[in-house]
Protein backbone atom coordinates (compact mmCIF):
# COMPACT_ATOMS: atom_id res chain seq x y z
CA UNK A 1 0.00 0.00 0.00
CA UNK A 2 1.68 3.33 -1.30
CA UNK A 3 1.56 6.53 0.77
CA UNK A 4 -1.56 8.88 -0.18
CA UNK A 5 -1.91 12.14 -0.77
CA UNK A 6 -3.97 12.38 2.39
CA UNK A 7 -1.61 10.75 4.55
CA UNK A 8 1.62 12.28 3.04
CA UNK A 9 -0.01 15.71 3.44
CA UNK A 10 -1.02 14.76 7.28
CA UNK A 11 2.21 14.34 8.09
CA UNK A 12 3.70 17.22 6.35
CA UNK A 13 1.01 19.11 8.31
CA UNK A 14 2.38 17.75 11.62
CA UNK A 15 6.11 18.49 10.93
CA UNK A 16 5.63 21.52 10.06
CA UNK A 17 4.28 22.34 13.33
CA UNK A 18 7.40 20.49 14.91
CA UNK A 19 9.67 23.20 13.00
CA UNK A 20 7.16 25.80 14.21
CA UNK A 21 7.49 25.35 17.36
CA UNK A 22 10.90 24.28 17.28
CA UNK A 23 11.44 28.38 16.40
CA UNK A 24 9.87 29.44 19.31
CA UNK A 25 12.97 28.16 21.52
CA UNK A 26 14.67 31.35 21.62
CA UNK A 27 18.34 31.61 23.22
CA UNK A 28 18.54 32.25 27.04
CA UNK A 29 19.37 35.84 26.39
CA UNK A 30 16.69 36.89 25.11
CA UNK A 31 13.94 35.31 27.52
CA UNK A 32 15.73 35.13 30.61
CA UNK A 33 14.85 37.91 33.09
CA UNK A 34 17.62 38.21 35.69
CA UNK A 35 19.78 41.12 37.12
CA UNK A 36 23.63 41.44 35.54
CA UNK A 37 25.01 40.16 38.92
CA UNK A 38 22.71 37.16 38.91
CA UNK A 39 23.70 35.79 35.20
CA UNK A 40 25.93 32.78 34.74
CA UNK A 41 29.63 33.32 33.80
CA UNK A 42 29.99 33.82 29.97
CA UNK A 43 31.75 30.70 29.73
CA UNK A 44 28.80 28.99 31.16
CA UNK A 45 26.34 30.80 28.80
CA UNK A 46 28.28 30.52 26.49
CA UNK A 47 28.27 26.66 26.35
CA UNK A 48 25.21 26.11 26.89
CA UNK A 49 23.77 28.50 24.15
CA UNK A 50 26.25 27.00 21.54
CA UNK A 51 24.88 23.67 22.55
CA UNK A 52 21.34 23.86 22.54
CA UNK A 53 21.70 25.82 19.14
CA UNK A 54 23.72 23.05 17.41
CA UNK A 55 21.55 20.79 18.70
CA UNK A 56 18.17 23.00 16.95
CA UNK A 57 20.18 23.10 13.80
CA UNK A 58 20.37 19.42 13.45
CA UNK A 59 16.78 18.72 14.42
CA UNK A 60 15.72 21.58 12.06
CA UNK A 61 17.99 20.01 9.52
CA UNK A 62 16.15 16.65 9.74
CA UNK A 63 12.61 17.96 9.86
CA UNK A 64 13.48 19.82 6.81
CA UNK A 65 14.91 16.01 4.89
CA UNK A 66 11.54 14.66 6.24
CA UNK A 67 9.49 16.82 4.39
CA UNK A 68 11.78 16.34 1.31
CA UNK A 69 11.42 13.01 1.77
CA UNK A 70 7.61 13.06 1.55
CA UNK A 71 7.48 14.33 -1.53
CA UNK A 72 10.46 12.35 -3.17
CA UNK A 73 11.27 9.74 -2.88
CA UNK A 74 8.28 9.54 0.27
CA UNK A 75 5.75 8.65 -2.14
CA UNK A 76 6.45 5.23 -3.24
CA UNK A 77 6.59 4.26 0.19
CA UNK A 78 3.88 2.79 2.66
CA UNK A 79 2.24 4.73 5.24
CA UNK A 80 3.76 2.26 7.70
CA UNK A 81 7.06 3.62 6.99
CA UNK A 82 6.23 7.23 6.65
CA UNK A 83 4.69 7.10 10.16
CA UNK A 84 8.00 5.46 11.44
CA UNK A 85 10.17 8.34 10.27
CA UNK A 86 7.93 10.78 11.66
CA UNK A 87 7.83 8.94 15.38
CA UNK A 88 11.19 8.89 15.32
CA UNK A 89 11.56 12.54 14.35
CA UNK A 90 9.39 13.06 17.15
CA UNK A 91 11.77 11.71 19.36
CA UNK A 92 14.50 13.72 18.71
CA UNK A 93 12.42 16.59 18.72
CA UNK A 94 11.67 16.09 22.29
CA UNK A 95 14.97 15.19 23.02
CA UNK A 96 15.80 19.10 22.29
CA UNK A 97 12.88 20.25 24.41
CA UNK A 98 14.26 17.76 27.27
CA UNK A 99 17.63 19.05 27.49
CA UNK A 100 16.19 22.73 26.59
CA UNK A 101 14.19 22.46 29.97
CA UNK A 102 17.18 20.89 31.83
CA UNK A 103 18.92 24.35 31.09
CA UNK A 104 15.82 26.59 31.82
CA UNK A 105 15.12 24.91 35.08
CA UNK A 106 18.84 25.92 36.24
CA UNK A 107 18.80 29.28 34.99
CA UNK A 108 14.64 30.39 35.22
CA UNK A 109 15.62 30.91 39.15
CA UNK A 110 18.23 33.53 38.37
CA UNK A 111 15.15 35.88 37.84
CA UNK A 112 14.26 35.63 41.99
CA UNK A 113 15.31 38.70 43.68
CA UNK A 114 18.09 38.01 46.37
CA UNK A 115 17.81 34.04 44.95
CA UNK A 116 19.74 35.20 41.57
CA UNK A 117 22.37 36.93 42.91
CA UNK A 118 23.42 34.67 45.72
CA UNK A 119 23.39 32.08 42.89
CA UNK A 120 25.88 33.55 41.08
CA UNK A 121 27.63 33.74 44.44
CA UNK A 122 27.63 29.85 44.55
CA UNK A 123 29.01 29.32 40.97
CA UNK A 124 32.21 31.38 42.06
CA UNK A 125 31.75 29.07 45.21
CA UNK A 126 31.53 26.10 43.14
CA UNK A 127 34.56 26.98 40.50
CA UNK A 128 36.58 27.64 43.58
CA UNK A 129 36.04 24.42 45.15
CA UNK A 130 37.05 23.00 41.53
CA UNK A 131 40.68 24.90 42.02
CA UNK A 132 43.43 22.67 42.82
CA UNK A 133 46.68 23.48 43.97
CA UNK A 134 48.39 22.74 40.15
CA UNK A 135 46.25 23.00 37.39
CA UNK A 136 45.50 19.18 36.60
CA UNK A 137 42.60 19.91 34.42
CA UNK A 138 40.88 22.03 32.78
CA UNK A 139 37.72 22.93 34.78
CA UNK A 140 34.39 23.25 33.01
CA UNK A 141 32.32 26.22 33.99
CA UNK A 142 29.48 25.68 36.71
CA UNK A 143 26.08 26.61 36.52
CA UNK A 144 24.09 26.70 40.15
CA UNK A 145 19.88 26.43 40.91
CA UNK A 146 17.57 26.12 43.63
CA UNK A 147 15.07 23.28 44.05
CA UNK A 148 13.23 21.47 46.25
CA UNK A 149 14.24 18.51 47.66
CA UNK A 150 16.13 17.26 51.06
CA UNK A 151 19.84 16.69 49.01
CA UNK A 152 22.10 18.23 46.74
CA UNK A 153 22.69 16.60 43.56
CA UNK A 154 24.74 16.88 40.17
CA UNK A 155 24.79 16.91 36.72
CA UNK A 156 28.72 16.70 35.47
CA UNK A 157 30.31 18.04 32.56
CA UNK A 158 31.22 16.18 29.68
CA UNK A 159 28.57 13.14 30.28
CA UNK A 160 25.34 12.29 28.41
CA UNK A 161 22.20 14.13 28.30
CA UNK A 162 18.99 12.57 28.13
CA UNK A 163 18.64 11.73 24.08
CA UNK A 164 22.85 12.13 23.45
CA UNK A 165 24.73 14.74 23.15
CA UNK A 166 27.65 15.53 25.78
CA UNK A 167 26.52 18.07 28.22
CA UNK A 168 28.40 21.29 28.58
CA UNK A 169 28.39 22.50 31.94
CA UNK A 170 28.33 21.18 35.33
CA UNK A 171 24.88 22.06 36.85
CA UNK A 172 24.57 21.75 40.74
CA UNK A 173 20.90 21.25 42.33
CA UNK A 174 21.19 22.92 45.46
CA UNK A 175 17.98 22.35 47.93
CA UNK A 176 16.64 25.22 49.29
CA UNK A 177 16.39 23.98 52.44
CA UNK A 178 20.33 24.33 52.89
CA UNK A 179 20.48 28.17 52.34
CA UNK A 180 19.89 28.58 55.85
CA UNK A 181 23.84 29.82 56.37
CA UNK A 182 27.42 28.36 56.14
CA UNK A 183 26.06 24.55 55.64
CA UNK A 184 24.82 25.39 51.61
CA UNK A 185 28.73 25.31 51.24
CA UNK A 186 28.99 21.46 52.42
CA UNK A 187 26.24 20.44 50.09
CA UNK A 188 27.97 22.44 47.26
CA UNK A 189 31.26 21.69 47.49
CA UNK A 190 30.55 17.66 47.88
CA UNK A 191 29.13 18.07 44.37
CA UNK A 192 31.73 19.69 43.07
CA UNK A 193 33.80 16.73 44.21
CA UNK A 194 31.94 14.61 42.17
CA UNK A 195 33.21 16.62 39.12
CA UNK A 196 36.57 17.09 40.59
CA UNK A 197 37.15 13.24 40.80
CA UNK A 198 35.80 12.68 37.61
CA UNK A 199 38.65 15.04 35.56
CA UNK A 200 41.28 13.42 37.52
CA UNK A 201 40.25 9.95 36.84
CA UNK A 202 40.19 8.93 40.59
CA UNK A 203 37.32 6.31 41.46
CA UNK A 204 39.02 3.52 38.44
CA UNK A 205 42.25 3.55 40.08
CA UNK A 206 41.18 3.53 43.33
CA UNK A 207 38.85 0.63 42.98
CA UNK A 208 41.99 -1.33 41.99
CA UNK A 209 43.06 -0.93 45.03
CA UNK A 210 40.49 -1.16 46.95
CA UNK A 211 39.98 -4.97 45.23
CA UNK A 212 43.50 -5.85 46.14
CA UNK A 213 42.65 -4.88 49.99
CA UNK A 214 39.52 -7.25 49.48
CA UNK A 215 41.69 -10.16 47.62
CA UNK A 216 43.77 -10.13 51.03
CA UNK A 217 41.55 -10.12 53.87
CA UNK A 218 38.12 -12.46 54.18
CA UNK A 219 35.09 -12.40 56.96
CA UNK A 220 34.08 -9.14 57.80
CA UNK A 221 37.19 -7.39 56.96
CA UNK A 222 36.64 -8.68 53.42
CA UNK A 223 33.03 -6.99 53.60
CA UNK A 224 34.35 -3.74 55.44
CA UNK A 225 36.77 -3.19 52.39
CA UNK A 226 34.00 -4.49 50.06
CA UNK A 227 31.55 -1.88 51.36
CA UNK A 228 34.64 0.85 51.33
CA UNK A 229 34.59 -0.08 47.17
CA UNK A 230 30.88 0.30 47.34
CA UNK A 231 30.52 3.74 48.59
CA UNK A 232 33.97 5.25 46.86
CA UNK A 233 32.56 8.15 44.76
CA UNK A 234 30.87 9.62 47.78
CA UNK A 235 33.72 9.26 50.22
CA UNK A 236 35.76 10.96 48.08
CA UNK A 237 32.89 13.78 47.21
CA UNK A 238 33.07 13.63 51.25
CA UNK A 239 36.81 14.13 51.34
CA UNK A 240 37.04 16.99 49.02
CA UNK A 241 34.34 19.12 50.99
CA UNK A 242 36.64 18.37 54.24
CA UNK A 243 40.07 19.44 52.27
CA UNK A 244 38.16 22.71 50.82
CA UNK A 245 35.71 23.86 54.23
CA UNK A 246 37.49 21.80 57.45
CA UNK A 247 34.63 21.62 59.96
CA UNK A 248 32.19 23.21 58.07
CA UNK A 249 31.87 20.10 56.23
CA UNK A 250 31.20 18.22 58.85
CA UNK A 251 29.15 20.30 60.31
CA UNK A 252 26.97 20.30 57.10
CA UNK A 253 27.18 16.78 56.47
CA UNK A 254 25.42 16.49 59.76
CA UNK A 255 22.75 18.86 58.97
CA UNK A 256 21.78 16.99 56.05
CA UNK A 257 21.89 13.29 57.54
CA UNK A 258 20.19 14.08 61.39
CA UNK A 259 17.33 11.62 60.59
CA UNK A 260 15.50 9.61 62.76
CA UNK A 261 17.77 6.55 64.25
CA UNK A 262 16.37 3.75 61.77
CA UNK A 263 17.44 6.01 58.95
CA UNK A 264 20.54 6.84 60.50
CA UNK A 265 21.95 3.10 61.07
CA UNK A 266 20.12 1.39 57.83
CA UNK A 267 23.26 -0.32 56.16
CA UNK A 268 22.04 -1.01 52.92
CA UNK A 269 24.85 -2.93 50.92
CA UNK A 270 23.26 -1.85 47.22
CA UNK A 271 23.37 2.10 48.09
CA UNK A 272 25.89 3.89 46.55
CA UNK A 273 26.16 6.38 49.70
CA UNK A 274 27.70 5.26 53.21
CA UNK A 275 24.85 4.58 55.84
CA UNK A 276 24.59 8.34 57.72
CA UNK A 277 25.99 6.59 60.94
CA UNK A 278 29.61 5.66 59.64
CA UNK A 279 29.77 8.54 56.95
CA UNK A 280 29.67 11.50 60.23
CA UNK A 281 32.36 9.38 61.63
CA UNK A 282 34.71 9.18 58.83
CA UNK A 283 34.43 12.36 57.75
CA UNK A 284 35.12 13.43 61.35
CA UNK A 285 37.87 10.85 60.92
CA UNK A 286 39.04 12.82 57.82
CA UNK A 287 39.41 15.76 59.20
CA UNK A 288 41.27 14.86 61.97
CA UNK A 289 43.97 13.43 59.47
CA UNK A 290 44.06 16.97 57.59
CA UNK A 291 43.46 19.22 59.88
CA UNK A 292 44.86 17.79 63.73
CA UNK A 293 42.69 19.48 66.59
CA UNK A 294 40.70 18.38 69.46
CA UNK A 295 37.18 19.65 67.86
CA UNK A 296 37.08 16.15 66.08
CA UNK A 297 36.74 14.00 68.77
CA UNK A 298 33.91 16.76 70.35
CA UNK A 299 32.11 16.42 67.09
CA UNK A 300 32.73 12.42 67.04
CA UNK A 301 31.74 11.83 70.92
CA UNK A 302 28.58 14.32 70.05
CA UNK A 303 27.27 11.69 67.31
CA UNK A 304 27.91 9.05 69.32
CA UNK A 305 25.55 10.52 72.05
CA UNK A 306 22.89 11.42 69.46
CA UNK A 307 23.20 8.16 68.47
CA UNK A 308 24.53 5.28 70.59
CA UNK A 309 25.32 1.96 68.96
CA UNK A 310 23.68 0.74 71.74
CA UNK A 311 20.72 -1.87 71.26
CA UNK A 312 21.88 -2.59 67.89
CA UNK A 313 21.82 -6.02 66.48
CA UNK A 314 25.21 -8.42 66.31
CA UNK A 315 24.72 -8.17 62.26
CA UNK A 316 24.90 -4.39 62.24
CA UNK A 317 27.37 -3.97 65.20
CA UNK A 318 29.73 -6.50 63.46
CA UNK A 319 29.80 -4.23 60.20
CA UNK A 320 30.74 -0.94 62.22
CA UNK A 321 33.12 -2.82 64.20
CA UNK A 322 35.07 -4.19 61.12
CA UNK A 323 34.22 -0.25 59.91
CA UNK A 324 36.00 1.33 62.47
CA UNK A 325 39.03 -1.37 62.46
CA UNK A 326 39.74 -0.52 58.57
CA UNK A 327 38.99 3.50 58.72
CA UNK A 328 42.62 4.19 59.59
CA UNK A 329 43.75 2.27 56.52
CA UNK A 330 41.64 3.44 54.22
CA UNK A 331 41.83 6.91 55.08
CA UNK A 332 46.07 6.24 54.04
CA UNK A 333 45.29 4.42 50.76
CA UNK A 334 42.36 7.00 50.06
CA UNK A 335 44.78 9.99 50.92
CA UNK A 336 47.98 9.09 49.45
CA UNK A 337 46.83 7.43 46.20
CA UNK A 338 48.48 8.61 43.18
CA UNK A 339 46.43 9.04 40.05
CA UNK A 340 47.57 9.71 36.97
CA UNK A 341 46.46 12.63 36.28
CA UNK A 342 48.21 14.44 39.27
CA UNK A 343 51.37 13.51 37.95
CA UNK A 344 52.71 11.25 40.96
CA UNK A 345 51.71 13.26 43.42
CA UNK A 346 49.03 12.06 46.33
CA UNK A 347 45.91 13.46 46.80
CA UNK A 348 46.30 14.70 49.39
CA UNK A 349 49.06 16.64 48.09
CA UNK A 350 46.26 18.85 45.61
CA UNK A 351 44.52 20.72 48.25
CA UNK A 352 46.03 23.73 49.72
CA UNK A 353 45.56 22.21 53.71
CA UNK A 354 47.79 25.01 54.97
CA UNK A 355 45.12 27.33 54.89
CA UNK A 356 42.36 25.68 56.02
CA UNK A 357 44.09 24.60 59.30
CA UNK A 358 41.71 25.48 62.38
CA UNK A 359 44.55 27.68 63.90
CA UNK A 360 44.80 29.59 60.79
CA UNK A 361 41.24 29.72 60.20
CA UNK A 362 40.63 31.42 63.42
CA UNK A 363 42.93 33.99 63.01
CA UNK A 364 41.17 34.97 59.88
CA UNK A 365 37.84 35.20 61.75
CA UNK A 366 39.49 37.63 64.04
CA UNK A 367 41.05 39.66 61.56
CA UNK A 368 38.07 40.12 59.61
CA UNK A 369 35.52 40.06 62.58
CA UNK A 370 33.41 38.09 60.23
CA UNK A 371 33.00 40.99 57.91
CA UNK A 372 31.59 40.04 54.24
CA UNK A 373 33.59 42.91 52.81
CA UNK A 374 36.62 41.35 53.91
CA UNK A 375 36.06 37.54 54.00
CA UNK A 376 35.18 38.26 49.91
CA UNK A 377 38.89 39.10 49.20
CA UNK A 378 39.83 35.13 50.31
CA UNK A 379 38.90 32.34 48.01
CA UNK A 380 34.96 31.37 48.38
CA UNK A 381 35.63 28.44 49.84
CA UNK A 382 38.06 29.66 52.06
CA UNK A 383 35.81 32.41 53.19
CA UNK A 384 33.01 29.81 53.55
CA UNK A 385 35.37 28.22 55.98
CA UNK A 386 36.10 30.33 58.19
CA UNK A 387 32.72 30.96 58.89
CA UNK A 388 32.37 27.23 59.74
CA UNK A 389 34.89 26.95 62.13
CA UNK A 390 33.96 30.34 64.09
CA UNK A 391 30.44 28.47 64.21
CA UNK A 392 32.01 25.30 66.00
CA UNK A 393 33.94 27.71 67.84
CA UNK A 394 30.65 29.41 68.85
CA UNK A 395 31.87 32.97 67.49
CA UNK A 396 29.11 32.88 65.36
CA UNK A 397 25.35 33.01 65.51
CA UNK A 398 23.02 31.22 63.44
CA UNK A 399 21.40 34.71 63.26
CA UNK A 400 24.70 36.98 62.02
CA UNK A 401 26.05 33.64 60.68
CA UNK A 402 23.14 33.92 58.02
CA UNK A 403 23.64 37.29 57.25
CA UNK A 404 27.24 37.07 56.47
CA UNK A 405 26.41 34.37 53.67
CA UNK A 406 23.76 35.97 52.22
CA UNK A 407 26.12 39.21 51.83
CA UNK A 408 29.40 37.55 51.09
CA UNK A 409 27.15 35.33 48.11
CA UNK A 410 25.98 38.79 47.02
CA UNK A 411 29.52 40.40 47.21
CA UNK A 412 30.54 37.56 44.75
CA UNK A 413 27.52 37.78 42.60
CA UNK A 414 28.32 41.81 41.77
CA UNK A 415 31.84 41.61 42.05
CA UNK A 416 31.38 38.84 39.22
CA UNK A 417 29.52 40.66 37.20
CA UNK A 418 31.56 44.17 37.59
CA UNK A 419 34.46 42.63 36.76
CA UNK A 420 32.86 41.24 33.46
CA UNK A 421 31.70 44.60 32.49
CA UNK A 422 34.49 46.10 32.77
CA UNK A 423 35.84 43.45 29.86
CA UNK A 424 38.52 41.86 32.35
CA UNK A 425 38.31 37.95 32.60
CA UNK A 426 36.61 36.45 35.69
CA UNK A 427 38.41 37.18 39.01
CA UNK A 428 41.00 34.69 40.26
CA UNK A 429 40.62 33.60 44.19
CA UNK A 430 42.77 36.17 45.60
CA UNK A 431 45.70 34.09 48.03
CA UNK A 432 44.90 34.11 52.24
Amino acid sequence: MLLAPFAASTLALETRALLTRLDRLQPFALVMPMVAAARVSPEASGAIERYLLDGRRTLRNRVLDYLRWLRHPGVGASPEEAQRRFAFLKLRFNVALTQFDIFANALTVRGEIGNGVWLAGLDATAEDALSLDTDYYEAPPVVTYLDRGHGAAIRRARTRLPGGGRNPVAIIRVPRERMVGSGIASSLVHEAGHQGAALLDLLPSLRIELQARQCATAGAEHLAWQLWERWISEIVADFWAVAKLGVGATQGLMGVVSLPRAFVFRVQFDDPHPFPWIRVKLSAALGNMLFPDPQWKLLDDLWEAFYPRTGLDDERLQVINALEATMPAFLRLLTSHRPRALRGAALIRAFDLTSRRPERLRALFRDSRGRATTLQSLPPTLALAVLGQAKQDRLLSPERESRIVADLLTRLGLQRALTRARGAPAPTAAAA
